[in-house]
């Protein structure tokens, strides 16, 4: 006999097992910068490794060669990178970008070729948030450099030695 659907929903029926058969999908951002925003405007980035809770990026050899890419990056004026925050599993950035490319294709590129150059398996997609005013950036700011003391990692943001 089929159970009926949840009273006050338009829920199909559960299942016997109480769990739903089509499983929630991740957005795709659309990473588009609208006409209105200036070309100086600031970014706050977050890229994550495929595998979370392990140590990818966090590590001397890693976080040099990353800094490396970047600044090769900056010399292509791709963009401009105030500051990148490697921890083990993701990175926070906050980036101004080249007018002449989208931040998307930026991004892409980019990780693509650490991907491939340096063998890192980075989740598909990124997060960016535009920074719209000086208290939004003192507070992102502060949460990033917090974020290895949240982590556990060490007990001062100055003592974070990966971060460029």
């Amino acid at each position: 006999m089929a159970r009926r659907a949840r009273r006050g929903t338009n829920l199909a029926p559960l299942p016997r097992n109480n769990r739903p058969t089509v499983l929630p999908q991740r957005k795709r951002l659309p990473h588009e910068q609208p006409p209105w925003v200036p070309d100086d405007a600031l970014y706050f980035i977050t890229v994550n490794c495929a595998q979370r809770h392990a140590n990818t990026l966090a590590h001397s050899q890693m976080a040099n060669a990353l800094f490396d890419t970047v600044a090769y990056r900056e010399k292509l004026l791709q963009w401009k990178v105030h500051l990148m925050l490697l921890m083990p599993d993701h990175l926070h950035a906050f980036i101004v970008f080249s007018p002449f490319q989208s931040i998307k294709k930026t991004i892409s590129d980019w990780k693509r070729f650490t991907a491939s150059a340096l063998k890192i398996d980075w989740q598909s997609d990124f997060f960016e948030h535009r920074i719209r005013n000086q208290a939004e950036l003192d507070e992102k700011w502060s949460y990033v450099l917090q974020n290895p003391v949240r982590a556990g990692l060490c007990l001062n943001p100055e003592d974070w030695k990966f971060k460029r």
